[in-house]
């Protein structure tokens, strides 16, 4: 098949829409399964519901060992052509909330809106993801580029367990779709995404009584506030990037002369030029005060997702989709980085295409419910791509 027709692409639609209310109750389901990064034993209740749901559709699961993490869940179809090229779909089923968050922000609807810790980041693009294959099974469309899911559990920490299957599977994929909640109350999809960095900055000078022997002390303190101008210094709001220190510690008690601080540093990026430029510009700032030492720890972990030209493709791709689907979607750059920033470094990757909502890591997260469906619609009319 060269592209989806507009007849398909109705049927796909119209047999999600019949399905929204079992999506729902099948996010609900999951989302009430509390899955927070930093406990890997509270991965495998949902990882099993997704499993098992995935299992029922004809992909035959494999749960892959964690090191340091919850571990991931790759799928991919009981009966496939190893020489079809294959597409990734991307997510994870961690969430910031710690366990018990349940008693206070419990799964609900209210309104339209689906509430609840983990239903919009991310577990309702799951749900969709899944869903998207099941349509096309009832419909027996099947995609001539072989959709294989990986499921993190640690993408809310920063993936470093996760991140090896990850980069192993974009370097064969012929494209990657991120199953991130979308963008702002519009739902845009995300083709640009800002590159991540964590540096920790600690400063040694020498200890003095402040009142007795001040001239025998050399201030860490007052050397971080040197370093801290130097890093604000970096910021370059043109060029979207950021340089924030965020956390500053240290020092001994008022009476004496700091002899060690630290400060944490985040740092966003737009391409992978500035994140070279910007990590060998902290790893190279110079104490200003003889005596002290700086001790620079720390990196860009993930890297910009740009807008290369096979992602531009993808978003074309999008685009035709949304118009056969009689959608509307638009795109935008995010701030934050997700699993995508690591493969868009080796695939076209669209990312965002999970839940229209609001409120990740806060209070009010939430999904809109006339949305799922749609948004499920166009992942599957993507699904039906033919190969880049």
């Amino acid at each position: 098949m060269t592209e989806l027709n507009r007849k398909d692409a109705a049927a796909i639609l119209a047999n999600l829409q019949g399905k929204r209310n079992e999506m729902l109750a099948f996010l609900t389901k999951a989302a009430r399964m509390e899955s927070p990064s930093e406990l890997p034993d509270a991965q495998n209740a949902v990882f099993d519901l997704f499993a098992q749901s995935l299992a029922d559709t004809g992909f035959r699961c494999r749960r892959i060992r964690g090191r340091t993490s919850g571990g991931q869940l790759l799928a991919v179809p009981e009966h496939r052509d190893r020489k079809k090229p294959q597409q990734l779909i991307l997510g994870h089923v961690d969430t910031v909330w710690p366990l018990g968050t349940l008693k206070t922000m419990p799964v609900e609807s209210r309104e339209g809106r689906l509430h609840g810790p983990g239903v919009y980041d991310m577990k309702a693009g799951l749900v969709q993801a899944i869903f998207a294959i099941k349509t096309l099974h009832e419909l027996g469309l099947e995609p001539s580029v072989t959709p294989v899911f990986l499921m993190n559990s640690d993408e809310e920490i920063g993936s470093r367990d996760s991140v090896v299957q990850i980069e192993r599977l974009a370097r064969v994929v012929n494209r990657t779709f991120v199953m991130e909640p979308s963008l702002g109350p519009e739902g845009k999809l995300k083709t640009q995404r800002k590159g991540v960095g964590r540096f920790t900055i600690t400063v040694l000078g020498r200890a003095a009584h402040a009142g007795l022997d001040p001239e025998k002390g050399i201030s860490a303190v007052h050397e971080l506030s040197h370093v801290i101008q130097a890093l604000f210094a970096l910021n370059d709001t043109e060029r979207g990037t950021s340089v924030n220190v965020g956390v500053v510690n240290g020092g001994m008690r008022p009476n004496v002369i700091a002899p060690e601080c630290r400060a944490e540093i985040d740092v966003r990026v737009t391409s992978q030029f500035d994140a070279d430029f910007i990590e060998k510009a902290i790893h190279e700032l110079p104490s200003t005060i003889d005596g002290t030492e700086l001790r620079i720890e720390g990196r860009i972990e993930r890297p910009p997702l740009e807008a290369t030209p096979g992602n531009r493709l993808l978003w074309d791709r999008a685009l035709a989709a949304a118009d056969r689907l009689g959608i509307s979607i638009k795109q935008a750059a995010a701030g934050g980085g997700s699993d995508g920033n690591w493969t868009s470094l080796y695939c076209p990757t669209l990312d965002g295409l999970g839940a229209v909502g609001d409120g990740a890591h806060a209070l009010h997260e939430h999904v809109l419910e006339s949305k799922v469906a749609e948004r499920s619609a166009l992942l599957a009319c993507l699904l039906m791509e033919p190969s880049l």
